[in-house]
């Protein structure tokens, strides 16, 4: 479903992505982790359309992105993408945004009223879903940005960092949950860049794992355990990434008062 092919990119004379290959299939979650600043919202990017590689290319359902008119257009019509800070519009309301998004994608309106009544419910956002977004919290902002991906229907879903952002406690829990469901069906493809290992281990089929530009490791939590030794995703992480920063919190221990 979703082919990235030998990605490179820079930002001036800085690499920043090195002949990055991911291939994901119809119905997966993927989950993208990596160290800060190693191109995990680059990729991110380049994957939605957003940004285009300076080398490489981005096929979604078979089609190449960028290479027709009509090739992106039913590309976009099956992608929805939420980057990390999300913008939303000040003047209008949340039920006035998830409404307007929906429509873009063309869910019926039956169909989209009932959806984001009950995103609205999910997030506890019913009090704020008729109020100017200017007026929401960080988090409530967040979690608008959610609903409104969400709300699309979009058999594709591409999201920077979904579980950041000031989310409260139950929109962590609710988002999980809704990520499990949708993990569930063959249906619907997702790839989200995450820093979580505990969430992503319960909602990924496949974790892809960026560092210095390229993808070092890429395969099921299983696969990963095998080839790493270790048991959980956050110590799999680390061996793979900075095996260095045992010794590392060894010395620092030393050095506390005792």
């Amino acid at each position: 479903m979703i082919n990235l092919v030998d990605i490179s990119h820079h930002y001036g004379i800085r690499p920043i992505l090195r002949g990055v290959n991911l291939h994901i299939k119809k119905g997966e979650v993927v989950a993208l982790m990596g160290p800060n600043g190693m191109g995990k919202s680059t990729l991110m990017g380049i994957a939605s359309g957003l940004l285009s590689p300076l080398k490489g290319y981005v096929e979604i359902d078979n089609k190449r992105r960028r290479s027709s008119p009509e090739n992106e257009l039913a590309i976009r019509r099956q992608v929805v993408y939420l980057p990390a800070d999300a913008w939303v519009p000040a003047v209008k309301t949340g039920r006035e945004w998830m409404l307007a998004v929906g429509k873009l994608y063309n869910v019926d309106d039956a169909r989209l009223m009932d959806h984001i009544d009950r995103l609205l419910e999910l997030f506890d956002l019913g009090k704020q879903a008729d109020s100017l977004i200017h007026s929401y919290s960080t988090g409530q902002k967040k979690k608008i940005g959610l609903c409104c991906a969400l709300v699309t229907d979009a058999p594709v879903i591409l999201m920077d960092e979904p579980f950041s952002g000031g989310l409260d406690p139950s929109a962590l829990l609710a988002l999980k949950r809704i990520f499990q469901h949708l993990a569930a069906r063959d249906d619907v493809t997702i790839l989200l860049a995450t820093p979580v290992p505990e969430l992503v281990a319960e909602i990924a089929d496949k974790v892809a794992i960026l560092h210095e530009g390229r993808i070092i490791a890429y395969d099921t939590l299983a696969g990963l355990a095998a080839q790493t030794g270790m048991s959980s995703l956050d110590e799999m992480y680390q061996q793979l990434v900075t095996p260095e920063n045992k010794d590392a919190f060894a010395r620092y221990v030393e050095g506390q008062p005792k």
